[in-house]
């Protein structure tokens, strides 16, 4: 997303259009990998985890691809560029946006550890404390994405009303 956010706020329709066609090669390859899993994800009642709760895991994941194919895809269809005003607080959102989900990832990959010693010990700690760290970044997206929508609500006179539909659904699906 960062790159696409990026070429688009210096009108470089070439490379978000190479850009969106990784976005678009990565979410193929993301439904790809999660009908594998689902296929093969053991139904018996041994799992360390919840079938439904990894499940759920897996669709949240899946939709931050879809989100940012749907992202990708609607820039490129209606040839959007960014305002001005828009340009600074739309790639902070982004970049703040994606070291969420860096996070989160970062968060999933040590459940392993937690499953391996039985969810007790220091490593329970260390997650409580990535887990609040989290809580926190998602707080941050949240105001930058309010912040954002305001300068939007102030700028909206100066775009067509299209666009400024358009801009709030960006700024949404980016939050």
């Amino acid at each position: 997303m960062q790159p696409l956010i990026e070429a688009l706020s210096a009108g470089d329709q070439q490379t978000v259009i190479a850009v969106k066609d990784k976005i678009f090669e990565l979410e193929a390859e993301a439904d790809q990998i999660k009908h594998d899993l689902r296929a093969n994800l053991p139904k018996s009642l041994f799992m360390p985890v919840d079938r439904r709760d990894l499940l759920e895991v897996l669709q949240l994941q899946d939709t931050i691809a879809n989100v940012a194919q749907d992202i990708a895809g609607l820039l490129i269809e209606r040839k959007m560029s960014i305002p001005d005003f828009l340009r600074e607080p739309l790639l902070e959102l982004t970049v703040r946006c994606l070291e969420t989900v860096e996070k989160a990832h970062a968060v999933i990959e040590e459940l392993d550890e937690l499953l391996a010693i039985g969810f007790r010990g220091r490593e329970v700690d260390r997650v409580d404390e990535m887990l609040r760290e989290l809580n926190a970044i998602e707080d941050e997206t949240d105001d930058l994405g309010i912040a954002l929508a305001r300068a939007l609500f102030d700028h909206e006179d100066e775009l067509k009303p299209v666009s400024v539909m358009m801009w709030y659904q960006i700024i949404e699906w980016v939050g």
